[in-house]
């Protein structure tokens, strides 16, 4: 069923989905990377009220887009499609006929998308499509409350254009576009969070000096009043939700030296209750029932787990039903009829790129709608090994290992480091992760560390990454690598490290101060030139160059963490890539730190594209730069015959034969 509608698809919405001529064309190769680069069916799929519908987003080549299918055959009947490089950020069903989507751009696959402040709505069988919010008003427009109640209104969160304007929600007509203010935030750049009846009870955000401010009203027209600041409190708290008698807040609390708690607090008394928390990891996402009540929690270590404050709420218990259904995956509901009858189920893992089901829950049934990426079978992927590491200086670090499958786990074999990008506030994951999947079949062992500065370990953790750039954050990767070495998981004469964005700084970085560790270094849409990096983010904005100075540190310091001027201290084999059009780390960065190595004498490949983002969109580029690093990483690091993928040949004949297809080409050299 799934491929059948995603044939139809194709003719729909003008883009290919399920594959691409070139992916289709290519030899057969010992490891085939095609089907770990192409892009998912379907990201999100959500319910109708009435059941009628289902409304998923369906990721292009250039964009995403949002299509509506009419349940009864399967046949879509409507869509809301942005231009190039758009994507949809968010989308709700506001009424049994009409969905509300939030659009945002995303300039490149590893960037993040940023929220344009445009709302589009469509009737699900197609008719009466329109723009709700422009440019024109506001500088941005977020929805924040599909009230369900109301057939007609939403709530959308505005900032108008001014000097020290204030956030504004507002009750926005889905089809006149229509708008009436109902509550002004207290604080700049503020975000709400509602009630069940849809009135703005919390409102937080930034002074400008960053310092984080939650702020409480009783009742609507009530005053404001602030019940934290972070520069008082040293802590952010951040409102979730009431709970199901209203009488409590929920919110998401800092906790000195622990990580993050989910807590209850009462507006009369004051009184706080921590309702669930865990020893190592933050929330990693609040479960809310089918009223979007919360009712839970999930946390996210060696897997993802629901938990809930009380186990005999109807859905906390649901979901245990859930859960004994699918044991090796975790269950979410991400959205359901009104009467309750039908639900949409996600369900994912490590080795599961995610699946949806329709469950019945009178008949108790539960029915397969779509999987994300069908032709990947879970069973022949590899599971991603939770694993702590001790730091230099005793910190404890958390990460992931993935293994070849089917090889002995005592085994030493070569290893790729994987550093992720950010580096501040972002977190390698449990999921199903397509690099690890991908180097993992080729016979690589992976190891992917969550370095201090990262996210999901408490406040302390990450900040004790502030002004470590290049340095304690640099050291966490060697420690994890010589780790891997002392447990006999890595060859220690075949290691690599490659990453993208700051990944491929720490790669370029670790090649220069442990030149004896690694055999290769691989960088992707990187930044080398600190100095550069510093000024350019800096002067963005006002609030920019203060987090810039509390992450980062002065920019006197950033010329002695730069890599481009190491270049002399780098003896292993360099592979980059760039795109032309990237706004995160220009490609300038790229050419400069090719332009070092090479006048240190230093091997290195590149490949740049002067149509690509901060990573390559194009099915056709991102299987040309997969092919080039794994024919980069055998070369280095010496694999077996039997291992041994594709040579880069047959990459090179295939792009050479598209690149008379299209627009550009990349830069031969």
């Amino acid at each position: 069923m799934v491929r059948l509608w995603c044939a139809a698809l194709l003719g729909a919405v003008c883009g290919a989905v399920c594959g691409s001529a070139l992916a289709q064309s290519a030899t057969p190769p010992a490891v085939d990377v095609a089907p770990f680069l192409r892009k998912a069916t379907y990201i999100d799929v959500k319910i109708s009220p009435k059941g009628d519908y289902l409304a998923a987003t369906v990721p292009l080549e250039d964009r995403t887009v949002l299509v509506i299918l009419r349940r009864s055959d399967m046949q879509p009947t409507a869509k809301i499609q942005g231009g190039k490089d758009s994507v949809i950020h968010g989308f709700w069903w506001a009424n049994d006929e009409r969905v509300v989507a939030s659009m945002a751009e995303k300039f490149g696959f590893d960037d993040q998308p940023f929220v344009n402040g445009e709302l589009y709505a469509v009737n699900a069988d197609g008719s009466r499509p329109m723009s709700l919010t422009g440019l024109a008003q506001y500088t941005f427009a977020q929805m924040y409350d599909p009230l369900r109640d109301d057939d007609r209104n939403v709530l959308i969160s505005a900032i108008p254009y001014g000097e020290n304007t204030k956030t504004v929600l507002e009750k926005l007509d889905i089809y006149s576009g229509k708008r009436s203010p109902v509550a002004a935030s207290p604080i700049g750049d503020a975000s709400f969070v509602t009630d069940r009846s849809g009135v703005a009870r919390f409102a937080q955000g930034r002074d400008k000096d960053n310092s984080n401010k939650l702020f409480y009203r009783e009742r609507e027209g009530s005053d404001w009043r602030m019940i934290n600041n972070e520069s008082a409190s040293g802590v952010v708290e951040s409102a979730v939700g009431f709970s199901v008698d209203g009488k409590r807040a929920l919110m998401i609390v800092e906790r000195p030296g622990k990580p993050n708690a989910v807590v209850a607090w009462d507006p009369a008394t004051g009184q706080r209750s921590e309702m669930l928390s865990d020893s190592t990891v933050d929330p990693y996402d609040i479960l809310t029932d089918n009223q979007g009540t919360p009712i839970g929690a999930r946390f996210m270590h060696d897997r993802v787990r629901n938990r809930f404050f009380d186990p005999n709420e109807p859905t906390s218990k649901l979901y245990r039903q859930l859960e004994k259904a699918f044991p090796n995956d975790t269950v979410l509901i991400t959205s359901g009829t009104h009467d309750g009858k039908s639900l949409v189920l996600f369900v994912a893992s490590d080795r599961n790129a995610g699946d949806y089901y329709l469950f019945d829950t009178a008949a108790k049934k539960v029915e397969p709608l779509f999987a994300r990426r069908l032709w990947l079978d879970p069973a022949k992927m590899a599971a991603n090994r939770s694993v702590e590491i001790r730091a230099r200086d005793g910190i404890k670090l958390h990460g992931y290992l993935t293994l070849p499958p089917g090889q002995a786990p005592e085994t030493p074999r070569p290893m790729v480091l994987l550093p992720h990008g950010g580096p501040f506030g972002v977190a390698d994951e449990w999921w199903f992760d397509e690099e690890s999947q991908l180097l993992a079949k080729a016979g690589y062992a992976v190891l992917r560390v969550n370095y201090r500065g990262s996210s999901n370990y408490g406040r302390d953790f990450k900040e004790s990454g502030a002004r470590q750039w290049g340095r304690k954050l640099q050291f966490d990767l060697t420690d994890a690598t010589r780790w891997a070495i002392e447990q006999k998981i890595a060859d220690p004469k075949r290691i690599c490290i490659y990453g993208a964005s700051y990944g491929a700084y720490a790669a370029l970085m670790g090649a220069a101060s442990e030149p004896e560790l690694y055999r290769c270094a691989a960088g992707y849409v990187g930044v080398y030139d600190m100095v550069e990096h510093h000024k350019r983010v800096a002067n963005d904005s006002r609030s920019n160059k203060i987090w810039v100075g509390q992450w980062y540190g002065s920019r006197e310091t950033m010329e002695a963490i730069s890599v481009s001027k190491m270049a002399n201290k780098i003896s292993v084999p360099v592979f980059l890539a760039a795109g032309g059009k990237d706004q995160i780390a220009p490609i300038a960065q790229s050419q400069k730190m090719e332009k070092a190595l090479k006048t240190a004498g230093v091997s290195v490949e590149t490949l740049y594209y002067p149509q690509e983002g901060h990573g390559f969109y194009t099915e056709e580029h991102r299987l040309a730069f997969y092919s080039k690093l794994l024919t980069f990483l055998e070369q280095s690091l010496g694999r077996r015959a039997g291992e041994v993928m594709r040579s880069y040949r047959a990459v090179s004949r295939n792009r050479r034969r598209y690149a008379a297809k299209r627009d550009g080409s990349p830069s031969k050299r």
